[in-house]
């Protein structure tokens, strides 16, 4: 799946994905790869801006750790990333309920 037909949903995603616990860029790249069965096999020019955008946002928290000798950037979700969230869940739901009644429903009468 292309990062195109993404726009607009991979804010929520990222936070779906810290819901679980804090991660690392690639982690995140991965989780979504692995939650994905390999479909959203994501860029890390896709990746990183929404995650620095999500970080000034207030929705993630950011730290910088060394690990085997290298620096890496971990995210952890905020209260205030939970919040956001739920209402992108919120948003979801409705969304997918109002396509669903077009791409879902097989007319039984002609229109």
């Amino acid at each position: 799946m292309k990062a195109q037909a993404l726009h607009g949903h991979l804010d929520a995603l990222l936070l779906a994905v810290l819901e679980r616990g804090a991660l690392h860029g690639y982690a995140i790249i991965e989780a979504l790869r692995v939650r994905s069965d390999g479909s959203l096999d994501l860029p890390t020019g896709t990746i990183y801006p929404a995650l620095r955008r999500l970080d000034r946002a207030g929705h993630v928290a950011s730290t910088w750790s060394t690990v085997n000798g290298r620096k890496r950037r971990t995210y952890e979700l905020t209260d205030s990333g939970r919040r956001a969230l739920e209402a992108e869940r919120a948003g979801w739901r409705e969304f997918s309920v109002t396509v669903g009644r077009f791409l879902n429903d097989i007319p039984t009468t002609p229109a």
